[in-house]
């Protein structure tokens, strides 16, 4: 983007308007502690609290703000303060302000609230009350593990080196359990335990690994799926928090049950896996706390008094399926009055070696069904449900039959020649197996394994109607589409049919490997690839509430950062592929990205603070590995576009790539000393940066031909966008680049690393017309050839018919593009989190409209424009306590007006109007 050579200015002028009377009102809401609503388990004992003003007023300012902690929600309605009061502050923060009172105790629960005054120093009322309560000590935890059987005698295989490519030279024996051994099975747990008081409070800390399922008195708790959220649990494991509402006691006999599966803790090498990795059998961590309205408590711990017993889930893999057999269910086993003298006495199990934390992130759970949209039986009894979309999840069943019949059902992204389930692709064999009672109609669904599929073959069953009593019949089949619970962050819609399927295909894919980390794919892999996470990082911002999640990324990559400084490609890095595939650099420099880009969308810079010695670490380790300050190892542009064959960079040279990236890391370490005032490093990481600037430029530039490396997209848009090319050279770089894209009919060239840097090269370099032609087409490489294939998510290559996926988000990054360049919603560097921002939309092609918009810290950013009638028509929101500079994308502007009345304050910015707004709802209208 080119600098704003204009200063400028904000404008008065509705203050005087009518509508001013409605500033005088603002309401404070949306109150957040650590960035979460309401959070049950706060690990800062100083926490940051943060809120959201509305009003319908213009220019809406936060003067001052008031602060009250209390102990009780009788006193904070009273307004006394216990805790902390901290009076009127003159201050328009409204985002992560420390606690300042009293120290707060673990395990306590929290109450507060905020009131402002404006800018006219009129008081707001009080929010709604909200609260937070501190996580407890790891030690008063006493976190006491339990299970079947011990890890020394599970005979379990240790080490990350078992995956497909070194499977078959490894010790087969002992990488394969028996599914239905105590090291693999599902198990389920059992505590009764009695009340007689009334409860005042109950609390409950559970960790179950690999994943569990929690219930109490027969009712489950909580509505996560496949919790905690996967980490490398030699370095950390994730518990979960549960409040309980008293009402979900009895008096007299109350009863905790545990269901377990494996998961990515204990994974099994049989039917298909990607990898073979074990830290240990199944294992059960839990307390509840509950204290009594007369102030005693009382504790249950997980321990020696828990009693056990296979569950029906027969066999459970992330990569394998589940199988579960309803003849061994065992009705009431989780309610009071259950008979458990047959059940077996937990043991004592080593506890992971992974330090014990609060989840932080949000958890996964199950956010659409889709009912069956086709069905065919190409075979005499065996069907095959078309469900409409391709997902990650698991099918819900509802069936009858005779004791003993199965029901089987294998699930795909893509089908046969004869109609059939087809999973060449995807991994196989896979699928999920469900055994009848007999007992009428029978609900069934997995609880711990997920696959990425849309359609359902369903092998010797009748479909609705009993036409063979020697099957049983399917009365019903649902597709459960799971995905972190995130929320969702914007919206997009243009008049452009390419861009709009496209922005609902890519999002169909996030939202397919947005799990608890950000995966390659659903199915195959369910690896987190961290390469996404940076080069599709805007766009998932734009789109995902991922304050809290972000974090979680950022831990997994501290945790798999190896002692010499190295960031591995995936993390958790449950295995080691070796070479290239362990360490790329475009793939490690996620842990120096991602804080800043954290930073620039949520004026947040904890990632930056936190993760300061882990940069700092994976910079002095590429500076190691470099020559002459050149890096000459890597993946490179991964799968670039072309008539070779997907993998390996082919169009630009490797050490281009991995260079450019260590370059752009140290920048950006260098930025964060200077951010932090680490006074010591600076120097040394400017000058280190500078260096490597100095050595590619000579290594890959030719000042004859103004050509980066081989003269590729990538060699050329890199530089551009990394500011690595040198001012005098930059147009003619530029005009090289552009010169390839339309000697190739407006195709791109570029792979999974470079379409970022390609895209935005262009779009900050107002070349928006050459992305629109680049994109708006039906052929491969692009968008639109996907959506003619008729797929509904992103596939790994962009002719899906070469590619393994159909569930891919890494080519996904034109998403920065539609919010950021067609909608303009664009973050400024100097005021970071939307506290200030611009509005700088883009007419581009033949775009009639567009309409996007944007949950920030500080509240919705709407940005929508429409060319009607020879007239641009621009619909804005800004939220209160922020501003925005707009820049309107037409030169020459005649008879503007701002929400009905004529406006002439304009400064001209790049020959295009420009003027900064404080808050409100405006229509700017002029003509084109």
């Amino acid at each position: 983007m080119k600098i704003f050579k204009a200063i400028l200015i904000l404008v008065s002028v509705f203050t005087a308007c009518k509508s001013v009377e409605n500033s005088n009102h603002v309401e404070v809401s949306s109150l957040t502690c650590e960035m979460v609503k309401n959070p049950l388990a706060v690990n800062s004992e100083t926490p940051r609290l943060s809120w959201q003003l509305a009003s319908k007023g213009i220019n809406v300012l936060q003067k001052a703000y008031q602060i009250i902690v209390s102990t009780s929600e009788e006193k904070l309605e009273n307004n006394v303060g216990d805790v902390w009061d901290s009076g009127k502050v003159i201050s328009n923060q409204s985002q992560l302000i420390p606690y300042s009172g009293a120290a707060l105790k673990r395990e306590t629960k929290y109450f507060w609230k905020v009131k402002v005054w404006n800018q006219d120093n009129i008081a707001s009322k009080a929010s709604a009350p909200a609260f937070f309560r501190l996580a407890p000590e790891t030690s008063s935890l006493n976190p006491t593990w339990i299970g079947a059987i011990t890890k020394a005698n599970s005979h379990l295989p240790e080490g990350r080196h078992y995956h497909t490519a070194t499977f078959k030279r490894a010790k087969k024996d002992s990488i394969i359990n028996a599914s239905d051994s105590l090291s693999r099975r599902s198990i389920m747990l059992r505590k009764p335990f009695s009340v007689s008081k009334k409860i005042k409070d109950a609390v409950v800390y559970i960790s179950g690994l690999g994943h569990y399922e929690l219930s109490l008195n027969g009712t489950k708790i909580g509505n996560s799926e496949f919790a905690p959220l996967w980490t490398d649990y030699d370095k950390s494991v994730n518990y979960n928090v549960y409040e309980l509402d008293e009402n979900q006691f009895q008096n007299g006999e109350n009863v905790l049950g545990v269901v377990l599966g494996n998961g990515m803790y204990n994974m099994l090498a049989k039917r298909y896996s990607k990898f073979f990795v074990s830290f240990g059998p199944p294992t059960l961590f839990l307390k509840l706390k509950l204290t009594f309205e007369d102030g005693s408590e009382d504790i249950i711990n997980s321990d020696v008094s828990w009693k056990y017993s296979k569950s029906p889930i027969t066999f459970n893999s992330l990569f394998g399926g589940e199988d579960y057999d309803a003849n061994l269910e065992q009705k009431g086993w989780n309610a009071s009055g259950f008979d458990d003298t047959p059940w077996g006495g937990v043991v004592l199990q080593e506890a992971p070696k992974g330090s014990l934390k609060a989840q932080q992130a949000p958890p996964v759970s199950i956010q659409k069904k889709y009912k069956v949209k086709d069905v065919k039986e190409p075979i005499d009894g065996t069907y095959v449900f078309n469900m409409g979309q391709n997902l990650s999840g698991f099918p819900t069943i509802k069936v009858k039959g005779s004791k003993g019949q199965k029901v089987t059902l294998w699930v795909g992204e893509g089908l046969k020649e004869d109609g059939t389930i087809s999973q060449g692709r995807s991994g196989k064999p896979y699928y999920f197996q469900y055994t009848l009672k007999g007992d009428g109609v029978e609900e069934w669904q997995p609880k711990f394994s997920y696959y990425g599929y849309q359609y359902i073959q369903v092998d010797s069953v009748n479909y609705k109607d009993e036409k063979n009593s020697k099957r049983p019949t399917l009365l019903d089949i649902t597709s459960n589409f799971i995905y972190n619970d995130a929320g969702e962050a914007g919206t997009f819609e243009c008049s452009n049919d390419i861009f709009n399927k496209a922005h609902e295909l890519i999002n169909n894919a996030i939202k397919s490997n947005f799990q608890a980390v950000l995966t390659d794919c659903p199915h195959r892999e369910k690896l987190g690839w961290l390469e996404e996470a940076h080069l599709n990082g805007p766009g998932l911002i734009y789109n995902y509430n991922l304050e809290t999640y972000i974090p979680s990324i950022m831990k997994n990559i501290e945790d798999a950062q190896r002692d010499n400084g190295m960031i591995p490609t995936i993390a958790p890095e449950y295995v080691v592929f070796g070479g290239d595939f362990t360490d790329s650099p475009e793939w490690g420099v996620t842990g120096v990205i991602l804080p800043w880009m954290y930073y620039e969308y949520y004026g947040d810079d904890s990632l930056i603070r936190d993760y300061y010695s882990v940069m700092k670490r994976y910079i002095d380790y590429l500076t190691s590995k470099s020559e002459n300050y050149i890096l000459s190892y890597g993946l490179g542009d991964w799968y670039d576009y072309g008539e070779h064959a997907a993998g390996y960079s082919k169009n630009s040279p490797i050490a281009l790539s991995a260079t450019s990236h260590y370059y752009y890391a140290a920048h950006l370490f260098a930025k964060a000393a200077k951010h932090l005032n680490k006074t010591e490093d600076i120097a040394t990481y400017e000058t280190l940066a500078s260096d490597i600037k100095t050595a590619f430029n000579t290594e890959f530039f030719n000042e004859e031909t103004k050509q980066y490396g081989t003269g590729s997209q990538f060699s050329n848009a890199v530089p551009v966008f990394m500011n690595i090319v040198e001012s005098p050279y930059k147009e003619a770089v530029m005009n090289n680049l552009l010169e390839d894209i339309k000697a190739r009919g407006y195709r791109l060239t570029t792979g999974d690393v470079g379409n970022r840097y390609l895209f935005q090269a262009l779009a900050r370099n107002d070349e928006n017309e050459v992305m629109y032609k680049m994109n708006n087409h039906y052929d491969t490489p692009g968008y639109g050839f996907q959506i003619q294939f008729g797929l509904t998510t992103l596939t790994e290559q962009w002719d899906p018919r070469k590619g393994n996926s159909w569930n891919h988000f890494m080519m996904g990054q034109i998403e920065e593009w539609f919010y950021r360049s067609l909608a303009g919603i664009v973050p400024d560097e100097a005021n970071p989190g939307f506290k200030h921002f611009f509005i700088k939309p883009e007419l581009v092609g033949d775009l009639s409209f567009v309409k996007a918009s944007y949950k920030s810290v500080y509240g919705k950013i709407v940005s929508e424009w429409e060319k009607k009638d020879g007239q641009l028509i621009l619909n804005i929101e800004i939220p209160p306590n922020t501003s925005a500079s707009v820049i309107i994308p037409v030169s020459n502007v005649a008879h503007m007006k701002v929400n009905g009345e004529s406006f002439t304050e304009l400064n001209l910015v790049e020959d295009k109007s420009g003027f900064t707004l404080g808050s409100g709802i405006y229509k700017i209208e002029c003509s084109l």
